[in-house]
């Protein structure tokens, strides 16, 4: 029992801090800096949309105003099936001479909307990005820099959380997230980024595959297909997309089940991810793999101290119990440092349980639906 208590621990804290002690290690012996530089290529922005119209046309001028050549620039849009006023609002704007439309009657799913949109556009970076979060004036030029650097071949963006005018959100999910940005500037510094932010990403032409129709996260699979053919993915953290914190409770919980039953679907669509042929298949394993374990390590940790015996176990016991209370806490209306803690204890309570509903989906075969 004890050894299922440590190696639960060892597990837990391995994956929350010492793999980010271990890239900080890793980032000062090998120090992997990007020869950005002034560059200009031709850029697609592309984008899928679904029922979007109350956020659509902001987004629109967001793109159309943009600080990057308009010659060099177009916009490639795709409604997967939209039924509100999406496609009339997308009909007005094509229009104009540097938006492509293309309009599916059917929902047949972002990534094959995807696929159209990279068929139909000719730019010779293709940027992705959604309809919900706009972008700042330089943030597409500041990913192009990045492909001054040959050895480049995809560039993530940073999503900020919270609007531009307040600043980005501090506790709970924008705490997580602040980390999971860390993680990835420490990646990108010292190799390449497991996948990419999806609210703004730019991949080489050259370098995109087509997406299986049913892959939830294009974010990590193109950016992993693109290291598998021997380019670098990079954080760029000074190209911005912003993002509201919480949109809901039930509507972020099912987005995070979304997410992590992608990363087990990633490896049902690309087995070679545990293999040699992944480069970084230790990062891919560290960064997205271990995440899913965490929730059972957790729920092992709290049996295996309930029933040994000793000091160390009966603290152990009591920290965790303790933990999880505070918790509950988040659901109260506090206010300071304690409300600060509540609010971080009940995110990571909630992205395990995630986890874990991710996981049933997985062995009862659930699908996970686009949900815009």
């Amino acid at each position: 029992m004890k050894w299922v208590f440590w190696a639960s621990v060892a597990v837990i804290a391995y994956t929350h801090l010492g793999y980010a002690a271990w890239l900080w290690l890793r980032s000062r012996w090998r120090f992997q800096p990007v020869k950005s530089g002034p560059c200009e290529p031709s850029v697609s922005i592309v984008m899928v949309v679904r029922n979007e119209a109350h956020v659509l046309e902001s987004k629109l001028q967001n793109l159309l105003t943009l600080n990057y050549p308009a010659p060099q620039r177009e916009i490639v849009l795709v409604s997967d099936g939209s039924t509100d006023g999406t496609n009339e609002i997308l009909s007005e704007y094509a229009k104009n001479e540097r938006v492509r439309v293309i309009v599916s009657q059917e929902s047949r799913g972002k990534a094959a909307g995807l696929n159209d949109a990279i068929v139909a556009s000719h730019g010779e970076i293709v940027v992705f990005t959604d309809a919900r979060q706009p972008l700042e004036p330089e943030a597409v030029r500041l990913l192009a820099e990045n492909f001054a650097d040959p050895a480049v071949g995809c560039v993530s963006g940073e999503l900020m959380l919270r609007n531009p005018g307040a600043g980005e959100a501090a506790k709970g999910l924008g705490l997580y997230w602040s980390i999971e940005k860390k993680i990835r500037e420490l990646e990108s510094a010292s190799g390449s980024v497991v996948g990419a932010s999806g609210a703004l990403y730019a991949v080489r032409r050259e370098l995109l595959v087509p997406l299986p129709p049913e892959t939830i996260l294009d974010d990590v699979y193109l950016p992993m297909q693109v290291v598998r053919q021997g380019a670098r993915v990079v954080f760029e953290p000074r190209a911005r997309a912003w993002d509201a914190p919480n949109l809901g409770t039930g509507r972020e919980f099912a987005r995070k089940v979304r997410t992590l039953s992608g990363n087990y679907q990633l490896v049902q669509l690309a087995p070679w991810l545990l293999s040699r042929a992944n480069p970084i298949r230790f990062e891919f394993v560290c960064h997205k793999l271990l995440r899913l374990v965490v929730p059972f390590a957790l729920a092992f940790a709290l049996c295996a101290s309930t029933f040994l015996p000793g000091t160390i176990y009966r603290v152990a016991l009591v920290a965790q119990v303790a933990f999880y209370g505070l918790s509950l806490l988040a659901m109260a209306r506090l206010k300071g440092p304690l409300a600060r803690a509540a609010d971080v204890a009940f995110t990571f309570v909630v992205l395990n349980t995630a986890a874990v509903v991710a996981f049933v989906n997985f062995v009862t075969g659930r699908r996970a639906v686009w949900i815009r």
